[in-house]
């Protein structure tokens, strides 16, 4: 019996070695020294991988999909492999443009962080009580997707939280004045039952928005604050070249006393403007008689232009519409409790997206805003040959060098591997898919003085850079 043992234990002994050999991958007598081990570093962002379905052999095919009625920004997406339908206004957002969504979002909570935000996230499932008790119930019609549960409870899918958010802030018995101006805003999924989903993430029944609530001591603070978010929205906008106009609007089913809507003008626009050529007037048809002409503002020395506009952001001053009703308060300066004044302030992020596509892009290459491409850059090695392996591994490393060079980058640039394809397919797929940057590593990269060509899709210009003039150029990039 002893020696049966020992005969198991030399067994697992061994065993025990090779184990550790395999998972090494090397024993101690055969161990590479580390300075003969290749130091090249293949990309890891390869568009071979990249979750993208895209269909862009049928770019400029208009077809009508699901019955609904189609825009370029629809049609781009989902050919360019960005979304993908699943029932009528409803859409799969691919890993393109969640990356692209993240990005707007982190801009978004820079701006609303800068004037004091705080981000929170209420339940979508809203109760049909705080609805009825706004009155919201029966006015929001159709448009509320209602449910019911296993108790026979009603519920909503919120479209927006001004029920939910002042119910929230009345429960804080202790809420001092000093600590108002109150800002507290969410990015979430909203819904809508929309009787007619068309043109894409522009108007569906399931979207991403970024809501904001202000709680005020008075009249006039709630005006200050009104004024502040508007002003980071508009900065908002600037920063994503947006040529955004703010508009004066109806204040709708929201409630309230003053109301603005920040516009992107397109042609595919559901809202009519009216615009003075004079002066800073606009304002949405709604709020004036459809056939004036006269400016209201400047009378008759400007003229009132219509034009159409896809509406990316809304702000409501609510005054006390509903924290008198859900007794929101705060302690004044005389510890007396006194009711809120409020504001909500909406931004359409997938809108915004769609919309920065709609107007920016051509009829078949997607133009993104700068700081919102999935990716910065896309770098296109020569098709596979006996006579390109020097000038792919160039490209390779040229890869890692901008990781390295440039941080700001890291995990901005993709390497196009799909070398069985020429060069020229390859660089149209990449100027359809909208990659702000576009370096071809061909031979002129084996130079004594390597050259890279370089496309430039936001200005449209192709330059051939020396490798310090390319990092020079790519250090300019902005990201978020």
């Amino acid at each position: 019996m002893h020696q049966v043992w020992q005969r198991v234990f030399q067994r697992l002994h061994k065993s025990s070695i090779l184990s550790r050999r395999n998972h090494t991958g090397c024993t101690e007598h055969a161990a590479v020294p580390a300075s003969t081990q290749s130091t090249h570093i293949k990309p890891k962002l390869l568009v071979s991988r990249l979750y993208q379905p895209s269909s862009l052999r049928d770019l400029g095919q208009d077809t009508q999909l699901q019955g609904e009625n189609t825009c370029k920004s629809q049609r781009l997406m989902l050919q360019g492999g960005f979304i993908h339908p699943s029932n009528p206004g409803c859409y799969y957002y691919l890993p393109a443009t969640v990356r692209s969504m993240e990005k707007l979002v982190r801009v978004i909570d820079q701006e609303m962080q800068g004037i004091g935000g705080q981000k929170l996230d209420m339940p979508s499932l809203c109760s049909a009580d705080l609805w009825k008790t706004s009155e919201r119930w029966d006015l929001m019609g159709k448009e509320l997707l209602r449910l019911k549960d296993r108790h026979g409870a009603d519920y909503c899918l919120g479209p927006t939280h001004e029920e939910a958010v002042t119910t929230l802030v009345a429960h804080q018995t202790s809420l001092s004045y000093r600590q108002l101006p109150l800002l507290l805003y969410q990015i979430t999924r909203k819904f809508r039952d929309e009787p007619k989903p068309k043109f894409g993430l522009l108007r569906g029944r399931e979207f991403y928005m970024k809501d904001m609530y202000s709680f005020d001591v008075s009249k006039e603070a709630a005006y200050q604050t009104y004024e502040s978010v508007c002003q980071a929205y508009t900065r908002l906008f600037a920063r994503l070249g947006l040529p955004c106009v703010q508009v004066k609007a109806d204040t709708g089913n929201i409630g309230g006393t003053l109301s603005h809507e920040f516009q992107l003008p397109a042609d595919i626009g559901e809202d009519r403007l009216l615009v003075c050529g004079n002066c800073s007037f606009s304002a949405n048809v709604e709020t004036l008689s459809s056939d004036r002409t006269d400016c209201p503002q400047c009378h008759q020395t400007g003229t009132l232009v219509e034009s159409k506009g896809i509406e990316v952001g809304h702000t409501f001053y609510l005054g006390k519409k509903y924290s008198d009703v859900f007794n929101a308060t705060f302690n004044n300066a005389q510890n007396k409790p006194s009711i809120a004044e409020m504001g909500c302030y909406g931004l359409g992020v997938t809108r915004i997206l769609a919309a920065a596509i709609e107007v920016m892009s051509t009829g078949d290459a997607i133009c993104w805003p700068g700081l919102l491409a999935p990716y910065q850059v896309c770098v296109v090695p020569p098709k596979k040959g006996s006579k390109t392996d020097e000038v792919t591994s160039l490209a390779e490393e040229l890869v890692h060098t901008l990781g390295e060079t440039l941080p700001h980058l890291r995990g901005e640039v993709v390497f196009d591997d799909r070398t069985q394809m020429t060069i020229g397919k390859r660089l149209k797929d990449a100027i359809r898919l909208g990659y702000p940057y576009i370096i071809v590593v061909g031979q002129d990269a084996l130079e004594d003085t390597p050259k890279f060509e370089v496309i430039c899709q936001q200005t449209g210009e192709t330059l051939f850079l020396s490798k310090d003039g390319l990092l020079e150029l790519l250090g300019r990039v902005e990201t978020v």
